[in-house]
């Protein structure tokens, strides 16, 4: 199993580095009654360097290992089809979907047997076609070995479908979590590693609370008189409070046009150097948006790896395109900041306003954060590429949308194109990111002089520290 390789090669290491530091006491030993200073120095640097370049070999070595003892264990074999498994459920958004990813994965590849139970109703949600699963006995037993208020998370089944203490007699397993139950019956249970199921687990609640808060928008949506509960749903979404971060301070404005909105941003912490900035707009207004803004917000949230920029939007065109919405789609911006290294790594899919407002000797300087992505969701994306842009202390990184720059005043020219917006952002990237954002929304209302703005307004500041 995994977890037994990797303690056994910690421990291989440990052991090699004990054996060289004892091979280095035996040969500096006989040298202890040496007077000669500068010998004694370089004996002992040279014990230090040969143990500081072994260690790091080790460490290599091990991280290498370690990779490859979890390729081996956990995606492949018994354990590869749980992990097939988990990754269809990062993208399931429906029951529809989740009883297609059983099907197509746990029944056809695993040969396995599901039950899918609400026990709060008591209400077969979906059961495999076979003689186990459709069997009133067998839910009977399962009714009473596993009633209503059993505790959320997994355990494992033994052949008279009660829970088994030893593992080597398992014959299944049950995901459980806000009364929805998950019985798995697989006769090589045994054989899958125990370090596949934490994240089995928490992949089933992320899915369980995933299709209830579309399937809530879903279901508001079709009263008109709930549109703004709907909006208070669809804002839920956003980040309330901005994180905080180390060296980084950040601030956002949010302001739809009407109760609902296509645009969306967020802040994804992913090491204390290291952020997510994401900020987009879906085409279109109303319901449709709405939905497509929380499917893209939800699939950059479940995704792993937050530093990979292109399977991210990759992931994101894809889940848009399952829709079908045929005429929805997003441009956004993706940023990861890097406050150690002072990069911002980027993709920008068709956002016109992403910039970098940087001090220099002769004043504040505008870097454009130029688009090097196509729309996401509607048209074939063949390859998305990365850019990257030095950042300094004090420098300004402003997200929008094109609500912002494209607000017009009464003799029809958009503020974005006037030296009036550009000075404005100059002269406040001294501020803080809240007192830029006020700053620019205060021109956007004197701009277009008081009358009903015509888009969504939707900004995010990110400063850097010193």
């Amino acid at each position: 199993m995994y977890k037994t390789k990797k303690r056994i090669v910690k421990t291989l290491k440990a052991i090699v580095l004990l054996a060289l530091i004892a091979a280095l006491i035996v040969v500096l030993t006989p040298y202890v009654n040496d007077r000669r200073l500068s010998a004694n120095l370089f004996r002992f640097a040279t014990a230090c360097i040969v143990f500081t370049v072994v260690s790091v070999v080790l460490k290599k070595l091990q991280s290498n290992i370690l990779f490859f003892i979890r390729r081996k264990e956990l995606f492949t074999k018994e354990t590869g089809i749980l992990n097939q498994f988990i990754d269809r459920m990062r993208f399931c958004y429906s029951l529809d979907d989740f009883y297609e990813a059983i099907g197509s994965v746990l029944e056809m590849k695993g040969d396995c047997s599901v039950l899918l139970v609400d026990r709060e109703k008591n209400y077969v949600l979906y059961n495999s076609p076979d003689r186990l699963s459709c069997s009133s006995q067998t839910m009977r037993t399962l009714e009473l070995n596993y009633p209503a208020d059993w505790r959320d998370g997994y355990c494992f089944i033994g052949d008279e479908l009660g829970i088994v203490t030893k593992y080597s007699q398992s014959r299944g397993f049950i995901l459980s979590k806000n009364k929805i139950h998950l019985y798995v019956f697989c006769r090589y249970t045994r054989l899958i590693d125990l370090e596949i199921y934490k994240t089995l687990i928490e992949e089933f609640e992320r899915f369980l609370e995933r299709s209830k808060t579309i399937s809530d928008l879903s279901e508001i949506a079709s009263l008109s008189r709930e549109w703004k509960q709907l909006a208070d749903t669809q804002q839920s979404f956003l980040p309330l409070n901005m994180p905080k971060i180390d060296k980084l301070s950040i601030a956002a404005y949010y302001r739809p046009l009407v109760n609902v909105s296509g645009d969306y941003y967020s802040v994804l912490p992913i090491s204390p150097t290291k952020t997510l900035l994401m900020l987009g707009d879906v085409s279109g207004k109303g319901l449709a948006a709405a939905l497509v803004m929380g499917l893209v917000m939800n699939t950059a949230k479940i995704l792993e790896d937050k530093e990979d920029l292109p399977g991210m939007i990759m992931a994101i065109h894809k889940a848009i395109k399952g829709m079908k919405l045929q005429d929805k789609y997003t441009v956004l911006f993706l940023g990861v900041v890097d406050t150690e290294k002072m990069v911002i790594r980027y993709v920008n899919a068709s956002m016109s306003d992403p910039l970098i407002i940087t001090n220099s000797p002769s004043g504040y300087r505008i870097k454009p954060l130029t688009s090097n992505c196509s729309l996401v969701g509607i048209i074939d994306i063949d390859e998305v590429e990365v850019a990257e842009q030095r950042l300094f202390r004090d420098d300004v990184i402003l997200m929008a949308s094109d609500g912002v720059s494209e607000v017009m005043n009464d003799e029809g020219v958009e503020l974005g194109d006037t030296e009036l917006y550009e000075n404005t952002i100059k002269k406040s990237a001294a501020k803080s990111p809240k007192e830029f954002i006020d700053d620019v929304v205060n021109l956007i209302m004197d701009y277009n002089g008081g009358k009903k703005l015509r888009d969504d307004v939707t900004m995010m500041v990110a400063k850097v520290e010193r």
